[in-house]
């Protein structure tokens, strides 16, 4: 019953509603501490990169630029580490691990569709998503608890779930989330050879969106409880995807329990909320869910999130730079943020 409400869209809030939760974080993992009222605090965002042979080979120059930026203190990955139409396998996962591992701060990356949700198609090896979910997590999540990078450091992990790439942490009175939310309808566009999700892939989906929303609406409790300047929430979906024209909503509606949790909490936190994403490549920073945005009525949501900005990375053959984010000590605008061009680009 659960599972075939979940398939036909508008119950889907019900659904995940009904999902079991377990605890957010690994007990071994809390939050590392920011510190209020000190200097700025920079981290830099890339997503949809590298795709391609050229990017390939030029991603470790990436990664060494981002290196050098004396400012940069931590990195995060929106995912989508290959494009749409190349094989998902174990030696490319492995590739693009040793790079990861070549950055000097700590890395965050969250999951994208492309490595493992569209590996289903032909051009990608044919692949079962599952199995190489399993196998993304397995590669670049060896340490649940532990970021990527040199210098890793402790964040909150829902590993104990299963979900070891869902994580959570403070800096600078700013708290993050990082969450495991990707396109192709958060994963319930049919696999090739079948006209609707399979159980088992129904159930990853009704599992995973559990745990997101749970992580997000952990993030934003902390945030309350410390009194903490803003919420910055991180996915490789772009739910308000500007690109389309005639968004259909088969095609939305695994994000719609999300997207209303997001407006929830984001009403009932007193500050700012910065949403980034890749998916759609083309930069763009706007209020998706602010009074008057279609995308409320898209998702049959009555309420506005007047708060929360969206800021979209360029990606695929737009890769051409990364963000520089840095959280300002005061002020009301928490987040300031500009686009550095990649010098190999």
């Amino acid at each position: 019953m659960v599972l075939t409400a979940l398939v036909t869209g508008p119950a889907l809030p019900q659904a995940v509603a009904a999902a079991p939760r377990g605890p957010v974080a690994d007990a071994a993992a809390p939050p590392a501490a920011g510190t209020k009222g000190a200097g700025p605090w920079t981290f830099a965002v890339i997503g949809d990169i590298p795709y391609g042979a050229a990017e390939i080979a030029s991603f470790p120059q990436a990664v060494a630029q981002i290196n050098a930026d004396p400012e940069v203190r931590m990195v995060t990955h929106l995912g989508d580490i290959k494009n749409g139409s190349s094989v998902c396998s174990d030696d490319y996962f492995r590739a693009i691990k040793q790079d990861f591992d070549r950055f000097d701060d700590p890395f965050v990356y969250t999951i994208g569709d492309n490595e493992w949700t569209d590996c289903h198609r032909p051009n990608n090896g044919g692949y079962n998503p599952l199995e190489r979910l399993a196998a993304v997590r397995s590669v670049f999540f060896p340490r649940p608890g532990r970021t990527l990078g040199r210098h890793a450091v402790a964040v909150c992990s829902q590993g104990a779930q299963g979900y070891p790439e869902n994580v959570k942490y403070n800096r600078a009175g700013v708290d993050f989330a990082a969450v495991h939310i990707v396109g192709s309808n958060n994963s319930l566009a049919p696999w090739t050879g079948n006209t609707g999700p399979t159980p088992e892939q129904t159930a990853e989906v009704l599992g995973r969106t559990a745990a997101g929303i749970q992580l997000i609406r952990q993030t934003f409790s902390d945030a309350r409880h410390r009194h903490d300047r803003a919420v910055v929430l991180m996915t490789q979906a772009d739910m308000f995807d500007p690109t389309g024209t005639d968004p259909a909503f088969a095609d939305y509606f695994a994000f719609q329990p999300i997207v209303q949790a997001i407006v929830q909490e984001s009403r009932a936190f007193h500050g700012p909320v910065y949403l980034f994403n890749g998916d759609s490549h083309l930069y763009n920073a706007d209020r998706p869910l602010a009074a008057g945005s279609a995308w409320l009525k898209f998702y049959g949501i009555t309420a506005s999130a007047d708060n929360l900005q969206r800021i979209t990375v360029d990606g695929s053959d737009n890769a051409h730079d990364y963000l520089r984010v840095t959280i300002q000590p005061r002020g009301t605008r928490v987040l300031d943020w500009q686009r550095i061009p990649f010098t190999n680009a």
